[in-house]
């Protein structure tokens, strides 16, 4: 595997690096081009709201890696409860999303309602540069991530809200569980689960 492609540990000092790479990733994402109407201040706003939450949940509660231009936030089952935003957190979040805060509040209690009871990893977030997409980078995070949870027999959890991404996950053994409207007319949000394997 190329020397690019080694997952590394995220710091928060990677957090500038962290949030542009998941910022240009999630640019044409059905669900973040909803949250973020807004074409000139998108990609500002997404670098924001991806630094916030590396830096204010997932590096303390998560297990967090990068590649150089691709990023996966993903959550033990014991850290599920701790992973969740704190009030300031939630503060923070809200003056970032502006007038679409009230829409991503539902789409946090929606999504809440529809996790998964049984003890499982959560894949929070995984992307990479469209510039470096095809060089096996998110492909990389991912097995990574699936071998750590694979070792402890757990499963994985995730949801997408990009079709295409669909496939990709089912080569990996993940299969949709269930398709969810997100509200106020949103996207569609696919929840997928994958079991342990041997």
């Amino acid at each position: 595997m190329p020397i690019a492609n080694a997952p590394k540990t995220v710091t928060i000092d990677d957090a500038p690096l962290v949030s542009r790479v998941l910022a240009r990733a999630f640019e044409d994402d059905p669900m973040m081009r909803w949250f973020f109407p807004d074409d000139a201040s998108r990609r500002p706003a997404m670098e924001r709201y991806f630094a916030t939450i590396l830096t204010r949940q997932y590096v303390h509660h998560g297990v967090c890696e990068r590649t150089d231009a691709a990023a996966a936030f993903w959550v033990a089952p014991e850290a599920q409860a701790k992973a969740v935003p704190d009030a300031e957190t939630i503060g923070e979040l809200r003056s970032i999303l502006g007038e679409r805060a009230e829409l991503f509040g539902e789409l946090v209690e929606l999504a809440a309602t529809h996790a998964p009871r049984d003890p499982h990893w959560s894949l929070a977030v995984i992307g990479a540069d469209p510039a470096a997409q095809g060089q096996g980078q998110g492909a990389a995070l991912l097995r990574s991530g699936l071998a750590r949870a694979d070792a402890a027999r757990q499963p994985v959890y995730l949801e997408s809200s990009r079709p295409s991404n669909i496939p990709v996950y089912e080569h990996f053994g993940f299969t949709v569980r269930e398709e969810l409207r997100l509200p106020g007319e949103g996207p569609v949000l696919w929840s997928m689960w994958r079991e342990p394997r041997e």
